[in-house]
């Protein structure tokens, strides 16, 4: 983690604003071919702009640049910050088929900001700014890696999706879910050629297609 970025600079902007409330809003599972999309949004203490992150969040980042076992410790962390408030949203694969990736992305985000109460006053958003958002918006390419509440966000989202991916692989287990997490690997490529696509697939993904079209057949 680089020490020299300040990862409340972004939240310490918004408070001189009178936006204390602030929710960091980040998904997990916009490229797999299977399994749901995951969002959540987290307020962390407005305090903590200023004093720091406890000692039990101190390994907080990007969860992509986590190992697994350091993300389930924050993961646990953060529930255990009776001080954080959060909302986690999930969208499934049947619903991403009806309305696309993008918009099923987006409507998980707003099924996270639902849950805060009381509610966000902002929310600071991972990536792009998200036209459909319930509340005003200050969108941060990489925001995770630059805001601590998008990076506690990136956290829910990916522990809670992968949780549940392990739970899918106990139900489907020749799709190796539980290794992938649903994402394109030739493992996972392999396992559609071999079985076709599972319940929990993204049938509107061009590999779950393709596994499902018809093959040449040679005489």
């Amino acid at each position: 983690m680089d020490s020299d970025l300040d990862r409340f600079n972004f939240e310490r902007e918004h408070h001189t604003r009178a936006l204390i409330r602030l929710a960091g809003v980040d998904e997990a599972g916009r490229g797999p071919l299977a399994g749901p999309v995951v969002a959540a949004a987290v307020v962390l203490p407005a305090e903590w702009a200023e004093s720091g992150l406890p000692e039990s969040l101190q390994r907080l980042n990007d969860s992509k640049q986590l190992t697994e076992k350091i993300r389930e410790e924050l993961f646990v962390a953060i529930h255990a910050e009776t001080e954080i408030h959060f909302g986690i949203g999930l969208i499934e694969a049947t619903v991403i088929d009806e309305i696309n990736i993008l918009q099923a992305t987006h409507r998980a985000m707003n099924a996270a900001l639902a849950q805060l109460s009381p509610p966000a006053a902002h929310a600071l958003v991972d990536g792009l700014r998200v036209p459909t958002l319930a509340i005003p918006q200050t969108a941060i390419v990489k925001g995770d890696q630059k805001s601590f509440s998008i990076a506690a966000a990136s956290i829910l989202a990916k522990v809670t999706r992968d949780r549940l991916m392990r739970e899918h692989d106990a139900r489907w287990p020749e799709y190796a879910f539980a290794k992938h997490k649903g994402y394109g690997t030739a493992a996972h490529l392999a396992a559609l050629e071999a079985h076709g696509p599972c319940p929990i697939h993204r049938q509107s993904f061009a590999p779950v297609r393709a596994a499902q079209e018809p093959k040449p057949k040679f005489h």
